[in-house]
């Protein structure tokens, strides 16, 4: 059996891991990952990156289906389109593969070595790990548990055959005639949406009482407006209770206690994901548990010295930036730095359509503290830009504290928000007061003006409404 020493031992490449890894590697320390499957993890492989190229492929021909529709207020007709899902596939292949080359190829020059295997724990210092080529024993001073979360699945819906998880959509050689999706949240949505586009007869099952839970009713609303235009099928208070026998047909439970046949070509299950803490050793530390996530302190320390842990096995919200965040400070704390985590802010963004951000505070969150607050709302049927995107249904909001003005929360909802998140959680993170933000200059023609016309509504005097 060969063994190894280093200083720092990683135990999985996803977000979390490897940029853990990287940083601590550009610090000098001598450091190992351990990953079984592809660097970059869940997010790079089959979640955040290639869901985001199957959404947009299928934003890009549903422009194209309105034109060939003769729908297009541009003025642009084309002929009868098609997809060929394989092709669409392929080149999000293409795009993950660059990006696992660009892990392998930092690591590199980080001076960071990599081993593929499945690493278990022997005790707090050893980790065991089973590759291609036998066991290897590796010996760390410090250990940094980043192993991730996984699908959950529903006991009445196990995954095979027609039932799949989002990962086995986001392969799919064919556009499914008519698929269910099991679950509101974003990545039900996200994935609904895109396949609806695609050609897809989409319902959707979600058994609260309203789809993106997570969000306030009034940010969401414009994305109900768009499942409805897209004909998509929402059933809430809604409980899947199986398959056919021939599988072909979902079973579900209305809100008034019926029963319902949807018939599907592929079920979609998106009911959340949980932390992967079984399998690697867990039973071997003495590690404290917060319910099903490894509990960590504000510098990410687990309750065994030595030995951290870094995104989704620690708790929500399980967002690949979270763990980073949390990865490359642990390296500079194992480095001798002084770093604590501040988490007041950490965006949050549903990539439906139209696109959702939140970060810091809703209206609702920020009353139950119980401070005063006042608001400022501004909709994109006043921004200028917006309308040449033929984006307008939507708007941005400001939350602050009615005293002093100090920003506790930005939500937004509209075509292409996402990429204003850095601003809110800039604005956040800098303690930002209103003033600061309706005194900053925002160039115009921007969707970010209405950021701006949205702090000065909240102070009273918008410009544009």
């Amino acid at each position: 059996m060969k063994e190894i020493s280093c200083k720092l031992l990683v135990i999985g490449a996803g977000p979390g891991g490897y940029v853990c890894a990287i940083r601590a590697g550009q610090l000098g320390i001598d450091t190992v990952v351990v990953e079984a499957g592809r660097l970059g993890g869940t997010c790079l492989n089959v979640g955040c990156i290639p869901s985001k190229a199957v959404i947009h492929a299928a934003e890009e021909f549903d422009k194209v289906v309105h034109m060939a529709g003769g729908e297009s207020p541009l003025g642009i007709s084309l002929a009868k389109p098609a997809i060929d899902l394989g092709k669409t596939v392929a080149w999000k292949d293409r795009i993950v593969g660059r990006l696992n080359n660009g892990v392998a190829g930092l690591f590199k020059k980080a001076g960071v070595k990599s081993i593929q295997g499945w690493a278990k724990f022997r005790d707090g210092k050893t980790v065991e790990v089973e590759t291609e080529t036998g066991t290897q024993l590796i010996h760390a001073e410090t250990i940094v548990i980043a192993t991730g979360s996984a699908s959950v699945d529903l006991p009445p819906l196990p995954f095979g055959g027609n039932v799949i998880t989002s990962t086995q959509a986001l392969a799919l050689d064919r556009v499914p005639e008519k698929l269910a999706v099991v679950g509101g949240g974003y990545i039900g949505l996200e994935l609904g949406m895109a396949f609806a586009r695609f050609g897809s007869a989409v319902t959707v099952v979600e058994a609260l009482d309203r789809v993106l839970p997570l969000y306030d009713a009034e940010l969401t609303r414009p994305v109900l407006k768009r499942l409805d235009a897209l004909g998509v099928s929402v059933m809430t208070g809604a409980k899947a209770k199986g398959m056919s026998k021939k599988g072909d047909t979902l079973v579900v439970e209305n809100g008034n206690g019926g029963e319902v046949r949807l018939p599907a070509d592929k079920v979609l299950v998106t009911v959340g994901r949980k932390p992967l803490t079984e399998g690697w050793g867990i039973e071997e530390l003495a590690l404290d548990m917060d319910g099903r996530f490894i509990r960590i302190d504000e510098t990410c320390r687990t309750s065994m010295r030595g030995i951290y842990a870094v995104g989704d096995v620690t708790g929500e919200p399980m967002l690949a930036h979270r763990a980073m965040a949390q990865g490359e400070m642990v390296a500079e704390i194992v480095a001798g730095h002084r770093r604590t985590w501040d988490k007041r802010c950490i965006p949050a963004i549903c990539f439906t359509d139209p696109e959702v951000v939140s970060a810091g505070l809703s209206p609702e969150e920020a009353r139950a503290t119980g401070v005063e607050i006042k608001t400022g709302q501004f909709p994109f049927q006043a921004n200028g830009r917006a309308m040449t995107m033929l984006g307008e249904d939507g708007f941005v909001r400001v939350v602050a504290r009615a005293d002093n003005h100090l920003v506790l929360g930005i939500q937004a909802v509209g075509q292409g928000v996402s990429e204003l998140s850095a601003a809110f959680g800039l604005a956040i993170e800098m303690g930002a007061r209103l003033e600061d933000i309706a005194g900053t200059i925002h160039a115009h023609p921007t969707q970010g003006e209405a950021f701006l016309e949205a702090a000065m509504k909240a102070l009273g005097h918008a410009l544009h409404i």
